[in-house]
């Protein structure tokens, strides 16, 4: 083995993988392609459950990867939603009109109270924001003269992220985000901010940005996957 062999083999990778709402198809394709190993981060950028056919197989599938990589799931909007209802803070139409019967028949119950503990837990432990290295990274938006971890809950969760509005942040460094579907199926790289979901759900592509290296990796909803191209930074 070469010495560069060895460096590839053994470099850190950074991943942020967009929206998976449950699509497992795609979400099985990516991680065949990425293979993360234990010395890699994989940041689940939020809104793992609802819309998608298979919100149960998407957090078995990321129970298992949290064993074998590190994964580090923010929480989206939706997996608020979900835990509101099954805390009953909210009420079950309000959530199931926004894709959340989808997530109920996935499991085949009746009430997000009733999934298993192991998924519960999952979506109760996930983060509200990371840092790591030259990156930032939430759910949908940032304040950019907040630091991330003070920016306010709805911010973070809830709003939307209009790229005429979006400005620097004042640490310098790139914030990550999902929530925002980007229709054409490109992410959208405005060179201080990157969008990365691409809209599995409705047709679009499930996307894993690798952020230290030049590599974007996409699959539809079927598990088809787009051509592995390279990530140039602006």
């Amino acid at each position: 083995m070469t010495v560069c062999d060895q460096t590839e083999k053994t470099k850190k990778r950074l991943f942020a993988i967009g929206d998976i709402h449950g699509c497992s198809r795609a979400l099985k394709a990516i991680f065949a392609e990425m293979n993360p190993t234990p010395q890699d981060t994989v940041v689940i950028l939020g809104d793992v459950v609802d819309r998608g056919p298979d919100s149960a197989g998407v957090i078995d599938m990321l129970l298992a990867w949290r064993a074998q990589t590190n994964l580090v799931h923010l929480v989206g909007n939706h997996e608020e939603m979900l835990l509101q209802v099954a805390e009953g803070a909210l009420s079950l139409d309000d959530w199931t009109r926004h894709g959340g019967d989808k997530a109920l028949y996935s499991y085949g119950v009746d009430h997000p109270s009733q999934l298993p503990a192991s998924h519960l837990d999952f979506l109760r432990a996930a983060k509200l924001t990371h840092e790591q290295g030259n990156h930032l990274f939430a759910h949908a938006c940032y304040l950019p003269h907040w630091p991330l971890p003070y920016t306010p809950r709805d911010v973070l969760l809830w709003k939307d992220a209009d790229p005429t509005e979006l400005r620097p942040h004042s640490s310098g460094k790139t914030v990550v985000l999902g929530h925002t579907p980007q229709p054409d199926g490109e992410i959208l790289d405005l060179g201080f901010a990157v969008l990365v979901d691409t809209d599995c759900c409705h047709g679009g592509w499930l996307t894993a940005l690798e952020l230290n290296g030049s590599t974007i990796i996409q699959a539809n909803n079927r598990g088809k996957m787009r051509r592995k191209r390279r990530y140039v930074r602006l």
